[in-house]
This record gives C-alpha cells, structure tokens and sequence, in this order.
C-alpha cells in the first residue's frame, strides 16, 4: 500500500461558487468608481475585501480536505508535514491479517514433555518426637515443560532443567500421541537436553533452526508452549533485547515481552517465518508468572548443541583455556580503550589454546568471530556456538592498537591424565581418593577449570583422612615439606615417611591455605 502523504489535489469541480464571484464583481466595480459613488458605499470596499479573504481561505482548505484520508485530515493540525504517515486497512484481507498461518506451521511441531522421578520423604515431625524409626517413604514427583522437534526422525530439544533427575520421560505430541523419550544428551551449564523418541519411522513434523541469527531487536516473535499445564498455548511479543549475559554464566540470551510461564520451559520461539530462533529457558519474576521479561536460549547454541548431541553422544563446550574479566571504564582508561568493552584476559592455562594462539594476560578480547564480547559469559556462550576444529577469529586490544589473531576450538584436554587412587596405609590420608586435575576433569565433576594438583574426590566413611578434617575438594599442596604435583608422588612421598614422625601437611580449600592438624593415625595390627 502506497504511504499517503498531505497533499492539496485539484478537486473534481472546479466551477468557484457564485456569491464568491459575485463579492469579486462588487469589490472591482468600488474600486473603478470610487471617485463617482456614495461615501457609505466607499466604506464597504474595506468590508468586502475581508469577505473576499475569508472565503479564498475557506474555499482552499474545503478542496485539500475533500481529498485527504481521514487519519490525515485528523492529524493535519500538529503533523509535520513531510513525514510518512501511518495509514488505516483499506479492505476486508488487511484488516483479518493474523498469525495464524505461522502458528499452523509451527504448533505441531512444540511437544509436552513429561517427567516422573522417585523422590525418598523424609519422616514427619511426630516420628522424631516419639522416636519412631521408620523407613523414609517414597513417592512420584511429576513435573511438565516443552519441548521442540527439530528433526523429523524424533529428535527433540528442551530445557536440561525440564528432564533434570527424572526415571521416566514422556513424550506427548500436539495430536496427542504420547511416546516414551531417552535422553542423548544434556548439559546443565547451557540448560540443553536433546532427547530421541521412537516413532516407528514415521517422519515428524519439525521446525527449521535459524543458524545464522538474522534477526532484530523490534522483530515480532511467537512463544509456544504448555504454560501451567493447561495446553498448549501460543503468545506473542517482540524481541526486546539480545545478547542478555546476566543470566548464568554461559549464556546470551533472547530477551522478549511475549508472555513465558511455567511449563513454557522448553518450548519454542519463532519468527514469523516459521524459523526456530530460540529456546525459551527462563524469566524474570517475583511471583511465578510472566513480567514481560523472558530469555531464549538463541538457535545457533541449539543447532549446535543438536549436532553435537547426535554425533558424540554428549553436547561438547569448547574452551579457551584463559580466564577473563569484564573491563569498566576506569580499566578501559588505562588500556587505552575509548570505553568500557571486552573482557582482559587475566590469566592463561598452559598450552591451552589461547596459549597456543599468541595470548597474553592483559589482552583485550573485542570480539570472537563477528560478535563482541564483553564479559566472560558471553565469550563461554559464543566459542560454544563453533564446531571443534574450527578456526576462531579473535580481535584483540593490545599496545594500544586492535589485532587479529586465530584460535584453534578445542575441548577441555585431560592432561595430566586422572591417575585415580585410593590411600591406604600408615597415614594421616589413609581412605581418601585422590586424583590429579585437568581442565577435562574440572569441568566434569564441576570445578575450577584452571586449578592444578592434586584433589579429594572421595572420603570413605570411617576413614582416617574424615577424621583428620579432610574434605572432598581439597587439593593437597605440600606434605612434609615437599611440594605435591601428582597423585602417584603425593602416595610415594606418603608411603616413605618414616613410623612415629610428625606430618606437616598443607591443603588449598577454595582458594586458601590451612596447615592441617594432624590427630588420627591408623590402627597398626
């Protein structure tokens, strides 16, 4: 539809109307004879001039307005003049426009994910008042969300939050077949599960993941979902923000206004395109429901999480092997930066890939492929976005000036290897197990990636390490003066310490040293 702008066209008839002309006549005749006519007359040649006025202006503005819209003819007194003005639907078809071709696309393809997980109660008040020692009791725990068929031989994605511990998982789609799902994959840190369902080779019904993020803070977005389990429900809104990274720690999320509640955990938000542009994960509420402010996880972390899912067996995290912090302006200053951007590289693991690639501590990170960084979370989101093996283009600050450099996507390496032992004999860590850390094991059993030594995994009950103080978590720095480094020196330096000697034995625990009092030694036959 053309944009209407106020414009002045010349009217049907043109004919002016005959009082007009006839003031005109009498005007032009006082003027000619002016010096033979009556004085009062003389007098009117004034009063007719105003007449004359009025009525050109009328006349005037009475064509403009026979062809001006009415939102035009309404807004002509305060709209300036040369903008594009927003006009009414001319017809039946633009005023029934909707989304529901897009939802008709989309909606089969957003499931109901169901979750059944055995949960042990624990005994009541009165049991313990009376000394009852009764057996905690056991139960069924449902709990619901969404989930997305992104290919059509039943692989489907969701929130890792949604299938979080659960001992059984169905599946129920938009015409209300129900399977039963496995989990391929799942990792906590993204809050992705993929699952598989078996539909006897039928080709489901799936929607196309947008990869390449094209899309706009303003673009109109759909959720679709199973909000508190009543159905599933289709909302819209607009993105309202992106690259959101105070979430968690890995993320740079969607933001949108289009309402999220609980049980829309895992479904799916799509463009008007039909495209899967993000998974919806979470919001931002005091009372449970939707404020209009909801986060997606974006699509290109889901299709490579999918990818990585179907061919590994588990959703791989590149690293950088460097620890960042987010620069403020004051550091800004100091580098030499403009304003306050990037994340400084703070710390660097050896020969990990940053390492490799030419970086050094208080370089500036800029930006990872075409996207910019500005704090560790999001430089975690989008290194996760790249297959392994692939190059990465960094843009780095340093001395002043931006430079271009390449890192080499890999995974967390476990070197050194684990090494895992179980201490036993006369010693103070006699029933501990004990490993040595690497980057790959960190991120396992969920620790810090760059911590080095040797780790408490496990401390058997009973055990002399337990009554000494240990605690699953403790790296062991030092013991009798010599500097520990790996798990099968820290047991030779412990098996060769001579019978009846005093031990000086020294842990870091969360970042501080303690000198451990050493009480308990165990029992000799």
């Amino acid at each position: 539809m053309p944009t209407c702008f106020p414009a002045c066209e010349e009217p049907q008839n043109s004919e002016p109307p005959v009082v007009f002309v006839g003031y005109v006549y009498l005007f032009m005749f006082i003027t000619v004879y002016e010096a033979v006519i009556p004085p009062w007359i003389q007098y009117m040649k004034s009063f007719v001039f105003v007449l004359i006025a009025s009525m050109t202006a009328a006349g005037l503005a009475f064509v403009c307005g026979q062809n001006m819209s009415p939102v035009v003819a309404a807004q002509i007194g305060n709209q300036d003049l040369t903008s594009p003005l927003r006009v009414i639907p001319e017809n039946r078809a633009e005023v029934q426009l909707s989304y529901a071709p897009v939802v008709r696309d989309t909606a089969p393809a957003v499931v109901n994910v169901y979750t059944s997980r055995m949960v042990r109660r624990s005994n009541d008040f009165f049991d313990f008042m009376f000394g009852m020692q009764r057996a905690p009791r056991e139960g069924m725990q449902s709990s619901l969300g969404s989930g997305v068929i992104v290919r059509d031989s039943g692989v489907i994605v969701t929130n890792a939050h949604v299938v979080e511990g659960a001992d059984e998982l169905r599946v129920v789609l938009n015409d209300r077949r129900e399977f039963k799902a496995e989990i391929i994959a799942e990792d906590e840190k993204i809050d992705l599960a993929v699952l598989k369902i078996d539909a006897d080779g039928e080709r489901l019904p799936r929607l196309h993941i947008q990869e390449d993020a094209d899309i706009e803070i303003g673009d109109i977005v759909l959720a679709i979902g199973n909000p508190f389990g009543v159905g599933q429900t289709v909302t819209s809104g607009i993105i309202s923000a992106l690259s959101r990274t105070n979430v968690t720690d890995i993320s740079s999320f969607i933001q949108t206004d289009a309402a999220i509640n609980p049980g829309n955990s895992g479904g799916a938000l799509v463009n008007l395109d039909g495209e899967l542009i993000g998974i919806n994960t979470a919001i931002f509420s005091r009372s449970g429901g939707s404020n209009g402010i909801g986060f997606a996880i974006p699509a290109e972390l889901v299709a490579r999480a999918v990818d990585s899912a179907m061919t590994e067996g588990r959703i791989a995290r590149p690293w950088l092997g460097a620890r960042t912090n987010a620069v403020d302006s004051a550091l800004a200053a100091t580098v030499g930066l403009d304003r306050a951007r990037g994340a400084m590289i703070a710390e660097i693991y050896p020969d990990g890939p940053a390492d490799v690639a030419g970086l050094r501590e208080r370089d500036v990170i800029l930006a990872l492929g075409d996207t910019d960084i500005n704090d560790e979370s999001g430089l975690r989101f989008k290194l996760a976005t790249f297959r392994l093996g692939e190059d990465a283009e960094l843009k780095v600050w340093r001395d002043g000036r931006e430079r271009t450099l390449s890192v080499r996507v890999e995974l967390p390496r476990e070197e050194p290897p684990r090494d895992e032992r179980l201490l036993n004999g006369y010693h103070p860590l006699a029933g501990a197990t004990i490993v040595n850390l690497s980057p790959a094991l960190s991120e396992e059993i969920g620790t810090d990636m760059y911590l080095q030594g040797v780790m408490i995994t496990q401390l058997h009950r009973q055990s002399v390490a337990r009554y000494n103080g240990l605690r699953t978590g403790d790296i062991i720095v030092r013991v009798n003066k010599r500097k520990i480094s790996s798990s099968r020196q820290l047991e030779r330096v412990l098996n060769s310490s001579p019978d009846g000697g005093d031990w000086d034995l020294r842990i870091d625990r969360r970042g501080r040293l303690f000198d451990v009092p050493v009480r308990y030694l165990p029992r000799r036959n």
